[in-house]
């Protein structure tokens, strides 16, 4: 398969992580949309490093990885506190977050 392909699928993916956290209200949904961008940006890393015959990009994606699953600790972690202290985990209502 001809690597342009794989930068088309990277594309299309993040289109939908990106529409997914710009159109949704839930939290969750945001997340697991940053997570699709996160893997798409990841693809085409590994894409173009495969269409320059470097390793470069593939390096770049395994750290990006490493980076991305701190990220879901982290924002795990924060959507789960926020559930319990409010009970909703949509992000309606922004004001609600501030302290």
């Amino acid at each position: 398969m001809d690597p342009i392909n794989f930068v088309i699928l990277a594309s299309i993916l993040f289109a939908i992580g990106a529409a997914a956290v710009l159109l949704r209200r839930n939290a969750i949904i945001a997340f697991m949309g940053v997570e699709l961008m996160l893997n798409a940006a990841n693809l085409a890393l590994v894409a173009f490093s495969r269409m320059h015959g470097e390793i470069d990009g593939q390096i770049m994606a395994f750290f990006v990885l490493v980076v991305a699953a701190a990220e879901v600790v982290v924002g795990l972690a924060i959507i789960i506190a926020v559930f319990r202290a409010r009970q909703t985990i949509s992000l309606d209502e922004p004001a609600e977050l501030k302290g």
